[in-house]
């Protein structure tokens, strides 16, 4: 396992829930040395092909929190990950479901951080809400941090 990942979750035509290609279009425009991006869209299957081989692997995610405060950044990593608590992906499944199959099968990366960014809106539509436009410099920040460490 040698290559890093960073892996943007989300569909850019649902407002908030496409938080982690904003992140990625930050990170490819001033690249990380021996970092490579990848787009998903949350499916397990997905993050499994993306995050495979991978030393280290970072997530982008928008989430539902309920109470929400939109644009709130969580970190978290995979031993942190837990199937149906206080917060879940905008996807059918989520990332502790890929965990979950990841394991099953031998594809889990050495290591997974996962940042989730609160949404305000998930509804049809292009372009995040004030709140999560603002986390992303912040999540970018914080993404090139883990690869600092």
């Amino acid at each position: 396992m040698s290559r890093s990942v960073v892996i943007g979750v989300g569909n850019e035509y649902r407002h908030d829930d496409g938080v982690g290609l904003a992140v990625l279009a930050e990170l490819d425009a001033n690249p990380i040395p021996g970092v490579v991006t990848a787009l998903c869209d949350g499916e397990p299957a997905a993050l499994l092909e993306a995050w495979t081989g991978a030393g280290l692997a970072v997530v982008v995610d928008a989430v539902l929190c309920e109470p929400s405060t939109p644009g709130r950044i969580w970190r978290s990593t995979v031993d942190e990950l837990r199937p149906g608590g206080g917060s879940a992906s905008s996807h059918a499944l989520g990332i502790p479901d890929a965990v979950r199959l990841g394991a099953a099968l031998g594809r889990v990366p050495g290591e997974l951080v996962v940042y989730a960014v609160e949404a305000a809106d998930l509804g049809l539509g292009v372009g995040l809400t004030p709140a999560v436009r603002a986390a992303v410099p912040e999540v970018v920040r914080a993404v090139r941090g883990e690869f600092g460490r």
